[in-house]
């Protein structure tokens, strides 16, 4: 096992490696970049697509000089736009940015965003509790109901009723995240119907003074909607994962013999069963953690009003703000690969049977 774990913690470095070098050379082929976005600003066009949209005769009357490159440039000094470049470090070649963000990366400095004068990493720490507050409560929520649903749907494997949660975790896997948090907003947040829950934001203006269980009501109040918004799809897998790994255990032979000496049927199911069928799914536990702080949802967020990690990377990618792009992307592919290589740590702590670099061989 030791010489596996090596093995895929050196893979680590080609495979983040990889990921951006293809996503910095594909950055050089879009149009857009930060230069044009504060052009564009500067202009009066708001936004650097406006441009392009409609620039097409700003081309071929724009003046010789380095603003020649840049669309919508006309009447900016060119000094201007190469004191712009030289701020942003486009004066240098790509392969020397892309080799001294790298090393920034590796010295765990990921730089400011280009927009928002504030760190990477405070950034992201700024936009996490909206993350971690949809992630940890809708993945509570799918496991509390998930796990007791697909156990029961094993010991009834058949009949009306896992026949029919079948159907409604199916329709509900096939519903958008978003159509059912507009359904949502329509009935219970002021639409059309009823007003119970608040249309915007992580908490209300008054927050800080209420007392702590105001708070802490008025924290679930506001995350009612969202949560439920991310978490109606989420039942299905984790349900018939459960309902299969049961039902795989049940016809073992060791339950057979379980019963045959008499042992309560309750007891053969949660005594013996359940820490067979839930491997599976403990093995999981480490992406799951890592998932529920990290997981955002652009919709739901954009929806909610909620300003989470979800928004932060669409309003980076939009503005070109690529420190924020390549940090982020940097710091959750690593987590990734690395979450990976403890899930299947994890698998051989809870399966001693399993041995990957037989596998491997």
């Amino acid at each position: 096992m030791g010489a596996y774990i090596l093995r895929r913690l050196l893979l680590v470095i080609p495979t983040l490696l990889g990921i951006m070098i293809i996503n910095f050379t594909l950055v050089q082929f879009v149009p857009g970049g930060p230069v044009e976005q504060i052009i564009a600003r500067m202009e009066g066009g708001g936004d650097v697509f406006e441009g392009f949209a409609g620039g097409g005769a700003d081309v071929e009357t724009q003046s010789a000089g380095v603003s020649e490159r840049y669309i919508g440039a006309r009447g900016l000094p060119p000094e201007f736009i190469a004191e712009l470049e030289r701020e942003f470090g486009f004066d240098k070649p790509p392969l020397e940015r892309f080799l001294n963000m790298l090393w920034n990366y590796v010295r765990l400095d990921f730089g400011e965003s280009y927009f928002r004068s504030i760190g990477v990493i405070d950034l992201v720490l700024e936009k996490m509790p909206v993350s971690i507050s949809l992630g940890l409560w809708s993945t509570l929520i799918a496991y509390i109901v998930s796990i007791p649903l697909g156990i029961r749907k094993a010991v009834k494997d058949g009949s009306s009723f896992d026949t029919w949660t079948s159907g409604a975790i199916i329709v509900a896997y096939a519903i958008p995240g978003f159509l059912f948090a507009i359904l949502l907003l329509v009935l219970f947040a002021g639409g059309s119907y009823w007003q119970i829950f608040p249309l915007r934001g992580l908490t209300s203006d008054n927050w800080d003074q209420l007392s702590l269980i105001g708070k802490i009501a008025d924290y679930f109040w506001h995350i009612t909607l969202p949560v439920l918004a991310m978490t109606i799809s989420a039942f299905a897998t984790l349900t018939l994962l459960t309902k299969n790994s049961f039902l795989d255990e049940i016809k073992k032979q060791y339950v057979m013999t379980a019963r045959a000496k008499g042992l309560a049927e309750r007891r053969v199911l949660y005594g013996h069963v359940f820490r067979n069928a839930m491997l599976i799914v403990i093995a999981g536990f480490p992406a799951v953690f890592i998932g529920v702080f990290f997981s955002s949802s652009l919709i739901i967020e954009t929806i909610f009003s909620l300003d989470g990690l979800g928004r932060l990377g669409f309003e980076a990618a939009v503005a070109r703000d690529y420190p924020v792009i390549f940090g982020t992307l940097f710091i959750f592919g690593l987590m990734s690969l690395v979450v990976g290589i403890l899930s299947d740590i994890m698998y051989v702590l809870v399966d001693p049977r399993i041995d990957f670099e037989k596998r491997e061989g």
